[in-house]
């Protein structure tokens, strides 16, 4: 039910919208609570990342995620020639990420800097302020520009998200009886409850059937239709290039496996996570698990072929991870400091506390053929010995 203590003028603006229409799918709810345009938790001006915010991201963890990042994408350029070539990344926060990438590439790799576009599609004109004043340095350089997603068409390069398909709108639903049927919002004297309904769109039983998976009985899980859509309109934009996907999430089988019986919806205010969306609407992030079979099938069918696929700590690891942090505490000459250094990279690349294997990352690319990316580097080709992490 709601709680009084989120933005009173949305919870109001949903009761009033509910009642007109008899009921809201929760894709609409979370729509209206995460992207509202003057009262969502993403576009009204507010603290999100970060100590003072609600949660951490890989970026905002340590520069060294973007450095290595920026390894890959100079791959990427000289896969494709070294001539020009674009990075556009879609929901880019405050810019962090952007911001390492481009650092590092103008100290390690200048002509690939040089002959860089980086264009930000951003939604938010909150996040658009904050990029602007992280990124000044490089938007007086020529290297950054902001677009809308439509002016990619024809892009040769790379389309890169982190934490962006987490935060799309999903359809909420549940299994009994072997019916599946729909979540949906309506109003009460309590405040927002559920109510199970038929699905509102023939596409809820299309996913499933693309997936190869079906929800399980006396389960609930959701279905990230936005995904679907993004995904096309991304692989349709590109002409030649890659696609870089960085998120937490499972394939299809783990997603609604039979253990996982309310799905993966949480809520994230203050550093405290909680199952209810009903309580402080536009004030917490909603977030779902991402079904990255989902998105490989639906890039197959739009031409891209899977070129890489794992958890974070192989990615990060391929990348050069371990070479980085030894070079890095090398140069920090206070005992207490290299500590404190290694205890912080450990959270991109450990598997339970830290984000090295919820999160995953995938790569498909577009007229490239099947090159060898870097980040593929096997770990027992690694001559360096993990106890040094």
């Amino acid at each position: 039910m709601t709680e009084v203590d989120g933005s009173t003028e949305l919870a109001d603006l949903l009761t009033a919208r509910i009642e007109k229409a008899g009921g809201l799918t929760f894709a609409e709810f979370m729509e209206a609570c995460l992207y509202h345009p003057e009262y969502g938790y993403y576009t009204s001006p507010r603290n999100r990342i970060g100590k003072q915010g609600d949660f951490f991201t890989s970026s905002s963890v340590h520069s060294l995620f973007g450095r290595l990042i920026a390894r890959q994408l100079e791959q990427m350029w000289q896969l494709l020639g070294r001539g020009d070539f674009v990075v556009a990344e879609q929901g880019a926060g405050e810019g962090h990420l952007c911001l390492d990438i481009l650092d590092a590439l103008a100290e390690e790799a200048p002509e690939f800097y040089q002959a860089l576009q980086y264009k930000i599609v951003e939604i938010s004109p909150d996040h658009q302020r904050g990029q602007a004043n992280n990124l000044k340095r490089h938007v007086e350089n020529g290297r950054i520009i902001w677009c809308e997603l439509d002016q990619l068409q024809g892009m040769q390069g790379c389309f890169l998200s982190n934490e962006l398909v987490d935060a799309f709108p999903v359809h909420l639903v549940d299994k009994t009886d072997g019916q599946l049927r729909e979540i949906f919002v309506v109003n009460s004297d309590a405040g927002f409850v559920e109510e199970l309904r038929a699905p509102s769109t023939e596409a809820i039983g299309d996913y499933f059937q693309l997936i190869g998976t079906e929800l399980c009985e006396g389960n609930r899980g959701e279905v990230n239709l936005r995904a679907l859509d993004w995904m096309r309109q991304v692989a349709g934009l590109l002409d030649k290039g890659f696609i870089l996907t960085i998120d937490y999430g499972y394939p299809a089988a783990e997603l609604f496996s039979p253990l996982r019986r309310n799905g993966t919806l949480l809520c994230y205010y203050r550093h405290q996570s909680n199952e209810n969306p009903y309580q402080r609407p536009g004030c917490q992030d909603i977030t779902a698990h991402v079904d990255f079979t989902a998105l490989q099938k639906i890039g197959q069918q739009q031409g891209l072929t899977d070129l890489y696929f794992g958890e974070q700590y192989r990615f990060l690891l391929g990348m050069g991870f371990l070479e980085a942090l030894i070079e890095l505490q090398m140069r920090e000459t206070d005992p207490k400091k290299a500590q404190a250094l290694r205890m912080t990279l450990k959270n991109l690349i450990m598997p339970d506390a830290g984000m090295g294997e919820s999160f995953k990352v995938l790569v498909q690319g577009k007229n490239v053929g099947q090159p060898e990316l870097v980040c593929a580097r096997k770990i027992q080709d690694i001559n360096l010995p993990l106890g040094m992490i």
